[in-house]
């Protein structure tokens, strides 16, 4: 996992600020790590306090750290909890990578896996690092894509496209929101969307949509996709629920054997059975991780078999 790693501060009227380390790219490692994967995580934190709140939570959930904390700040996302739950932030960022080329290519000599996205992929400094890593990690790794579009940091949306659009041609799964291709592309429809990121390159799109559930396509599958119905949950807020679904996606991916550069041939076949269940074991993930506070992602046992 290459990309961000931050504190969310989370309010919610009526209540405290509570802090939790997060950050999209960082959430997915620590879902994959707890679904029972091997896991590194590549990104930055800083000497402070949050710094060595984030450093505990991947340590503690047995995710392997290359880099030491570095003396800038820590970032940290501010996010308000509305009464439906849903979250809405502001940002304090510092995205980089201090990695030259050969270090880069000798940590990525041995990955099956390659996940990266969010405000790692979009903001520089850093950016230009993870497309390298990408473009390195092709010749022996499946690559996956999530935007996670922040519109707050990245309020130019024809420049996001432009950026989504080359890690899209470059990755075998994109996993992108409803709410992330309207902005990206508003003047054409969610499947028109994904079926053009299917023409571009990737193997395997998916669309999550909150209550209407996740749909997904593959050449295999045809134009019309599959799609299954959101799992039922009490929601206490949303942080971290598309993380929860990229990291148990990718673990079902892993699962089955689809990891290696040699998988993505084979990604094209996967059925309206296959990506059916792989979509309900990642809703069921995103289900556990809403009904409770903060980017708290569920461990292997507390979802069904894949």
């Amino acid at each position: 996992m290459i990309g961000e790693a931050l504190v969310d501060v989370v309010s919610k009227r009526g209540q405290e600020p509570r802090a939790h380390a997060g950050g999209s790219p960082m959430n997915v490692a620590v879902g994959l790590a707890r679904l029972g994967h091997r896991v590194q995580f590549l990104g930055r934190y800083g000497e402070d306090e949050y710094g060595a709140q984030v450093e505990a939570h991947l340590r503690d959930n047995g995710v392997l750290l290359p880099f030491e904390a570095d003396a800038r700040p820590t970032s940290v996302a501010e996010a308000v909890i509305g009464d439906d739950g849903a979250a809405t932030y502001d940002f304090q960022l510092d995205w980089s990578l201090d990695l030259g080329d050969e270090q880069l290519g000798k940590m990525l000599r041995d990955t099956t896996l390659l996940h990266v996205g969010s405000i790692g992929a979009m903001l520089e400094p850093g950016a230009s690092k993870v497309r390298h890593a990408v473009e390195l990690a092709q010749h022996t790794a499946l690559v996956s894509y999530d935007p996670n579009c922040r519109p707050s940091i990245i309020p130019d949306s024809s420049r996001a496209r432009a950026r989504a659009e080359q890690l899209v041609a470059l990755a075998d799964v994109v996993k992108a929101s409803d709410e992330d291709l309207l902005w990206l592309y508003p003047h054409r429809s969610v499947e028109e969307s994904a079926a053009a990121w299917l023409r571009a390159g990737a193997e395997l799109v998916v669309v999550t949509r909150g209550p209407l559930g996740p749909w997904a396509l593959t050449r295999a599958t045809g134009p019309r996709g599959v799609q299954v119905p959101a799992a039922r949950a009490e929601v206490v807020d949303t942080v971290g629920a598309g993380d929860s679904f990229m990291a148990a996606l990718l673990a079902w991916l892993t699962d089955h054997g689809f990891t290696g550069a040699p998988a993505r041939e084979r990604l094209d076949d996967l059925d309206a059975e296959q990506v059916g269940e792989l979509l309900r074991y990642a809703a069921s993930a995103a289900g556990v991780t809403v009904s409770r506070a903060g980017a708290d992602l569920p461990r292997a046992d507390e979802l069904p078999s894949s």
